[in-house]
């Protein structure tokens, strides 16, 4: 069981005898009354999403959840396809359950895959991924009082803002949360 105060992003509970994925939630705080927790969910079957308001101390049973190691073979504009990596078994994924995580996919990559059962329910990447970049504009110099940046389009298309000297060819670390450069890769 898992409580209100237990909840965070990407957990999985059972509601009404569903599936349901935490997308987000909020604790609130009434004036008079006992505090309850708002929660946005997505039925993991169905991908409908729903709003459930608790009161805060409320407990739900965890959802049979389990994440494996896969390896990112393709992408055939449909579907992603992954490779368990130890029964070497092949699993399509949709885009939608692949959603943002596909700005940071490499073939070959290693990636949790989270599953329902037998069903995905979404990829859970590393906090940070390396990304050679394939296009920038050459740094000029100047004006650097202040942290001057430039677009960098990576070898997956993501753009990100790097430093004025990253160049072309170079490898960075991207944070996977938020997209942004953390740092170059020597």
């Amino acid at each position: 069981m898992i409580s209100t105060g237990e909840l965070k992003k990407g957990v999985a509970i059972e509601l009404d005898g569903k599936p349901y994925q935490v997308l987000d939630y909020q604790h609130i705080k009434m004036g008079r009354g006992s505090a309850q927790v708002r929660m946005k969910l997505r039925d993991i079957r169905s991908g409908a999403i729903i709003e459930h308001t608790v009161q805060a101390g409320s407990k739900f049973p965890r959802a049979r959840v389990e994440r494996r190691p896969m390896q990112y073979l393709y992408n055939d504009g449909e579907f992603y396809h992954f490779m368990n990596t130890e029964t070497f078994e092949q699993v399509a994924v949709t885009a939608e359950k692949v959603a943002d995580a596909a700005k940071f996919l490499r073939e070959n990559d290693v990636v949790e895959v989270v599953l329902y059962g037998d069903e995905v329910i979404g990829l859970e990447l590393p906090p940070t991924v390396e990304l050679t970049v394939v296009e920038t504009e050459p740094g000029v110099k100047g004006d650097t009082a202040t942290s001057a940046t430039k677009p960098a389009t990576l070898e997956t298309g993501l753009v990100v803002q790097v430093p004025l000297f990253i160049d072309t060819g170079m490898r960075i670390k991207v944070n996977t949360e938020t997209g942004e450069y953390v740092e170059r890769v020597s």
